[in-house]
């Protein structure tokens, strides 16, 4: 795994308009984004993650990843609904992930093109599997792909961060939070990292 090859550039970036996002980014000088190569992996950390605590969705996630041997479709449809549900994954978690895994057998998910659609394209392309929204394609975007504007407006953490950081810990609209996240243009998913980091006493990794 390695950081996205714009990472430089994008804190120098930010930390030359913001400073607030200054502050931060030196708070944390050794930690980047890193990358995940597996897309599987991806996807079903996302899934996982899905309207639960971080503390939560780690717990569930070393359950889970203990069964695998390895992170690929054919290895998750290989398990048994109940081996996964004792996992502490909801029974719609688990059917999500095989929507994913035959998704993928079934080739509607195309890995060779993304490197030459938009954001929206390949968002579009994976909420068209039952069980992927919005907020799980953003995750998918910021770290397999490391789009590097990516701002998951649905995150319940980084609005938290954003509103501690810049709203004085203050209810904010969602009008006044992309006012406040243009500055980070083009390179919102490296802000949306250091705020995630801001708040999680371990690195963000999906």
């Amino acid at each position: 795994m390695g950081h996205p090859d714009y990472w430089q550039q994008a804190i120098a970036y930010l930390g030359s308009r913001d400073r607030i996002m200054a502050e931060l980014i030196s708070t944390y000088p050794a930690e980047t984004l890193q990358n995940q190569d597996n897309a599987f992996y991806t996807l079903t950390r996302a899934i996982v993650g899905q309207q639960i605590s971080v503390k939560s969705a780690d717990a569930i996630w070393q359950r889970f990843a203990s069964l695998l041997d390895s992170f690929t479709p054919e290895a998750y449809l290989q398990l048994e609904p109940d081996c996964l549900r004792q996992c502490g994954l909801s029974r719609q978690k688990v059917e999500y992930m095989r929507n994913i895994a035959l998704a993928w057998q079934q080739g509607l998910l195309t890995p060779v093109a993304w490197d030459k659609m938009s954001d929206q394209e390949i968002a579009k392309q994976l909420m068209g599997i039952r069980g992927i929204g919005t907020w799980t394609a953003e995750m998918f975007l910021i770290f397999h792909l490391h789009r590097p504007d990516i701002l998951p407006l649905g995150d319940i953490g980084l609005i938290k961060a954003i509103q501690l950081h810049y709203g004085q810990n203050q209810l904010l609209s969602k009008a006044q939070i992309l006012e406040i996240a243009r500055m980070w243009q083009p390179y919102r998913t490296v802000a949306t990292w250091y705020l995630w980091r801001s708040l999680d006493p371990v690195v963000v990794q999906y």
